[in-house]
């Protein structure tokens, strides 16, 4: 496998390269956007590793480029000061972001979640069972099972759901969510609308509200549903 980190910082890409490199893994670097797109085309990694900050032009035109010609994961490296650039590069294609500083296992773990989801596929087909920890999410019945028990949801609450569970280990958007929960509408403020049926969700799949496990906040971005191990679900 080969991932490509996209970063104009050495001490950046040393540690990127320290997290993920492997027997089975390759690291390719690239110090800037321009080099990053042409070493996409030419070494076509499995996973990229994109700078949020690039000297030459920005990480919104490098996803851009990539989203041009390929699905590959795109996990986006981001300051913490810049929630509105991070929602502006989730909405152009790429799927997740870590925040500088960032520890070694955050970043495996978003990095093994992104390659996991690449690799099945995201969910779409209509017979498609998720499980996650106490949970089991029927597409085809429309039914949710929580710890052996069947709980019934209200329509606005499965596509949430639904939107969330496709797509786990994936950060959406507030707008995101709205547009697929609420196709077709226009106006209302998503973020207020998304907070209210998540609360109303997690009441019914969440052991601990205040600590969730499966549906988890991004602050000023979105929500990431996240698959629990049964190991670690008790």
């Amino acid at each position: 496998m080969t991932v490509l980190v996209i970063d104009d910082e050495v001490q950046i890409r040393r540690i990127v390269r320290s997290a993920l490199q492997s027997p089975t893994t390759r690291v390719v670097e690239a110090e800037n956007g321009a080099i990053g797109v042409e070493r996409a085309a030419a070494e076509r990694p499995q996973l990229v590793v994109l700078d949020l900050g690039l000297p030459d032009m920005s990480g919104i035109a490098v996803c851009q480029a990539l989203r041009a010609w390929t699905r590959m994961p795109i996990l986006v490296l981001s300051a913490r000061h810049s929630d509105s650039e991070k929602v502006a590069l989730l909405d152009a294609g790429a799927d997740d972001y870590v925040t500088k500083p960032f520890s070694t296992s955050e970043l495996q773990a978003r990095v093994r979640a992104l390659l996991r989801r690449a690799a099945r596929g995201e969910t779409t087909d209509a017979t498609a069972r998720i499980e996650s920890g106490d949970l089991v999410i029927d597409l085809l019945g429309r039914t949710l099972v929580v710890d052996g028990e069947y709980v019934r949801l209200t329509r606005t609450e499965w596509e949430v759901l639904r939107a969330l569970a496709t797509q786990a280990g994936r950060t959406l958007t507030h707008q995101q969510l709205f547009q697929q929960v609420w196709s077709g509408r226009s106006y209302g403020d998503a973020q207020q609308y998304l907070r209210v049926q998540v609360a109303h969700l997690r009441r019914k799949i969440e052991r601990d509200v205040v600590r969730p496990r499966y549906i988890l906040t991004e602050p000023g971005i979105g929500y990431r549903f996240v698959i629990v191990e049964p190991s670690s679900a008790d």
